[in-house]
């Protein structure tokens, strides 16, 4: 069987997005890929287990959906709100969803992350933007490639834990 190449070599351009964030969007839609193949068939008990004090494999699916918006809503000039404050709170607690709960949740991220990349015209990419309470210097362009890079990290350490996880 031939294995799939990964998204960023398939050419697959999306006609409605400023070419520069193309990358970014390859790196979220193999991100997704990569963990709907880990977690197909992950057991709902082992969500919340942190082996040897790591983040739990919830807290990690969690946690990428909520930064994407996070980081989007600076990218599009807004502070964040108390709901989007009240997730990142709850991200590391145990709310009682399944994997594919929280598998749909991350889809819905990504996707939503997509269609906001849309949104973003080529000039505004450089436009600078404040991030947090500190108000710390970035451009929107620096905010979209953060989110995918950010996401990619957090899929590599998911990665980690689900093995230890599994290999117990």
């Amino acid at each position: 069987m031939e294995s799939k190449k990964e998204v960023w070599l398939r050419g697959e351009n999306d006609p409605f997005l400023a070419a520069e964030l193309q990358p970014a969007v390859d790196a979220l839609l193999q991100a997704e890929e990569e963990l709907d193949a880990l977690l197909n068939d992950f057991p709902d008990a082992l969500l919340w287990e942190r082996p040897a004090g790591v983040a739990s494999v919830g807290f990690h699916l969690k946690h990428i959906a909520g930064v994407l918006d996070r980081l989007l809503s600076y990218a599009e000039g807004q502070m964040l709100s108390p709901e989007q404050l009240e997730y990142l709170k709850n991200e590391p607690v145990d709310e009682g969803h399944t994997t594919q709960d929280l598998l749909g949740n991350l889809h819905t991220g990504i996707q939503q992350t997509i269609l906001r990349y849309r949104k973003l015209e080529r000039p505004s990419l450089t436009a600078l933007r404040k991030v947090g309470r500190a108000g710390l210097p970035s451009t929107v362009i620096g905010l979209c490639f953060h989110a995918a890079e950010h996401t990619m990290r957090h899929a590599g350490q998911l990665l980690v834990t689900v093995r230890v996880l599994q290999n117990r």
